[in-house]
């Protein structure tokens, strides 16, 4: 398998990779503050333009009710990490190119891109202990809305969120870590 086709092919499926994460992430803290998507997510991504609801409150302070808020959120988080895993997916796939085959660069590339993806996930919940722990209790300057029922779940919330960008990044270093580590073993079991 020619190289430059597996870097395509992973171009093609990181982004999709990428955005189902970001649903899946998005259902978890959903169901942990639904504020968080009705008075903030929902808003910054307009969905009441897209037809999928209408504001309930006032232009002041918004509130989107969504005529059904689980695909609101599914569409949020597609949205926010697509463009995550392709650029992810951009330097992996270069790094790929090490590999000796085509075949073995698209295994290595596809375990570091899952690696990544787990890594992401467990520094969000990380991030979600922190906002609970920390970030809830401290002087935050971040965005918050006026009306507001539970600030405490919109922070771990977006404490949450913060820290899976944060993730995604570690995850990008131990996926290109491991192509290395994987080019080194095969060269060494190719010595031997």
């Amino acid at each position: 398998m020619n190289k430059f086709f597996v870097l395509i092919i992973i171009l093609i499926i990181a982004p999709f990779l990428g955005g189902i994460y970001g649903i899946l992430h998005d259902q978890i803290t959903y169901t942990i503050s639904e504020e968080y998507y009705s008075k903030f997510k929902f808003v910054q991504f307009g969905l009441d333009n897209w037809g999928l609801g209408y504001n309930i409150s006032s232009t002041k302070t918004p509130e989107i009710k969504l005529h059904n808020p689980r695909i609101g959120a599914a569409i949020v988080g597609f949205l926010s990490t697509w463009w995550v895993g392709l650029c992810i997916g951009v330097f992996l796939g270069v790094v790929g190119f090490i590999q000796k085959s085509g075949k073995n660069m698209f295994k290595v590339v596809f375990k570091s891109f899952l690696f990544t993806i787990a890594i992401a996930f467990l520094t969000g919940v990380i991030g979600l202990i922190y906002g609970k722990l920390v970030v809830v209790k401290g002087n935050i300057n971040w965005f918050i809305p006026d009306n507001l029922i539970d600030i405490d779940a919109f922070l771990m919330v977006g404490s949450m969120h913060n820290f899976s960008y944060l993730g995604g990044v570690l995850g990008l270093v131990f996926g290109i870590y491991y192509s290395f580590k994987q080019k080194v073993k095969l060269n060494r079991d190719t010595v031997n």
